[in-house]
């Protein structure tokens, strides 16, 4: 069942949400050579925390960490580690925030130095897919639309669409119906409406395979083919007249 948030709950979401998207840049800007994923998940909690929020991902289904950070060939969920991130590597930050009652979530996929054309393409179709998923977000339209736009704008990249993760809703939890694909499901799914929260997330390979594996740490879902991935995730409202990101001021609304 799709859930429907008040204007006042909508409100403590669009303030969590513009902290942590204050958060997620200050990490992207922190991601350099030599850096470790235990120390970008060690800044995290400590910025989330000063802000009065709590790491929504630490203990969610037995995961480690505040923060999921998923370098290279692994898509998401990626458990931090000591191993320092090295020039060319991309490193896909995830983290999402209880803030008063109620959660936002929000991604983006950074490269190391100089990570070469093939790299610097993925990322940024990766994040204009986002911008034009979010664009299908309006009252009346339905889930099935932002997929659709997220497929048409990517395949003729030859670029893999992951289909086993989605995005979702969010707001009252870290995940709430409905399942968001990237893709074209062939199906109507549901209608949406003013009120409703949703956490849309394209992710995609470079390879051009949309399948993924379970590493064996059992939590980092990697690419089949082990191709290099891109992930960008924003929390969105869905308003009268449109949608408004919680999660960014920076792109039009």
């Amino acid at each position: 069942m799709l859930d429907k948030k008040t204007p006042a709950e909508i409100a403590i979401l669009r303030e969590g949400g513009l902290i942590l998207g204050q958060i997620r840049d200050a990490l992207a800007n922190a991601t350099k050579a030599g850096m470790t994923g235990l120390e970008l998940d060690a800044k995290a909690e400590k910025l989330i925390k000063e802000a009065g929020g709590r790491p929504a991902f630490k203990h969610y289904h037995g995961f480690p960490n505040a923060l999921c950070v998923s370098v290279n060939q692994t898509v998401v969920h990626g458990i931090p580690n000591k191993v320092p991130f090295q020039t060319g590597d991309l490193v896909g930050i995830d983290i999402g925030m209880e803030y008063k009652g109620f959660y936002t979530d929000t991604a983006v996929t950074v490269g190391v130095g100089d990570i070469g054309e093939q790299a610097e393409e993925l990322l940024s179709v990766c994040q204009q897919a986002l911008q034009i998923g979010i664009l299908a977000v309006k009252p009346g339209g339905y889930i099935s639309d932002i997929g659709k736009a997220i497929e048409k704008y990517v395949k003729p990249y030859g670029f893999g669409i992951v289909r086993d993760l989605t995005g979702h809703g969010v707001g009252r939890a870290v995940h709430e119906d409905p399942y968001i694909p990237n893709y074209n499901s062939g199906k109507r799914l549901e209608q949406m409406f003013p009120g409703l929260v949703l956490a849309i997330e394209p992710m995609i390979t470079l390879g051009g395979d949309f399948a993924v594996m379970i590493a064996k740490n059992n939590w980092d879902v990697q690419a089949r083919d082990q191709s290099l991935t891109a992930h960008f995730e924003h929390t969105v409202v869905v308003t009268e007249t449109g949608h408004e990101i919680l999660t960014d001021n920076k792109i039009n609304k």
